[in-house]
């Protein structure tokens, strides 16, 4: 089972059906929000898996939508080109309410980007700055976040005013596509701030 959990394509927000079918499983994806229900189901039989993904075997569609009125559920359609169709004891409503949580939760991550990293030194030079904000400007258009962080080495971690200017200069370069979610901070032997791309 482990390596069939492996082989597994990505579907966001799906959830895989194990359905056994002689001496193998079928694989099913889970993942369409529109599935037939109840009476809009119009198949003889159907091979029926319960409440807790236990294999109920083959039954006719009336034989299923009485397990699912006893069970005070939804008989659900999950794989209608199966042979029989396969159908799911579940309470559909709430099934919907957990696909557009996930949904939503995709979506944000997608907009959110990741957090991409830039490091700087005490002593970069003009070249190399413009070269370090070059390279935030891909991140931030891209919608990532941006964490710079500008290391101090022994004696140098006393002129702090000075890589806090460094710091600006590298706001003020992408000021036209990015914000400052954190300012710049120093802490211990190094300082960092966090940028953001505008919204």
């Amino acid at each position: 089972m482990l390596d069939l959990l492996k082989s597994l394509p990505y579907y966001p927000g799906a959830i895989f059906l194990f359905v056994k079918h002689e001496h193998h499983f079928l694989t099913l994806p889970f993942i369409s929000k529109q599935l037939r229900i109840n009476r809009q189901i119009r198949v003889p039989n159907v091979r029926l898996i319960g409440e807790n993904d236990e294999q109920l075997g083959e039954k006719t569609l009336e034989e299923a939508l009485l397990l699912a009125s006893q069970s005070e559920v939804d008989l659900v359609e999950v794989a209608p080109k199966a042979v029989p169709p396969v159908c799911k004891l579940m309470d559909y409503g709430k099934y919907l309410y957990r696909q557009n949580k996930i949904e939503q939760k995709h979506k944000k991550m997608q907009k959110q980007g990741e957090m991409k990293g830039i490091r700087l030194s005490y002593s970069i030079d003009k070249h190399d700055l413009e070269t370090k904000i070059r390279q935030a400007e891909g991140f931030l258009k891209h919608r990532n976040s941006v964490k710079v962080t500008l290391m101090f080495k022994g004696r140098e971690a006393s002129h702090a005013d000075i890589g806090r200017d460094k710091m600006k200069l590298f706001i003020e370069a992408l000021k036209e596509i990015a914000q400052v979610e954190e300012a710049p901070k120093k802490q211990g032997n190094s300082m960092f701030m966090v940028l953001v791309p505008l919204k």
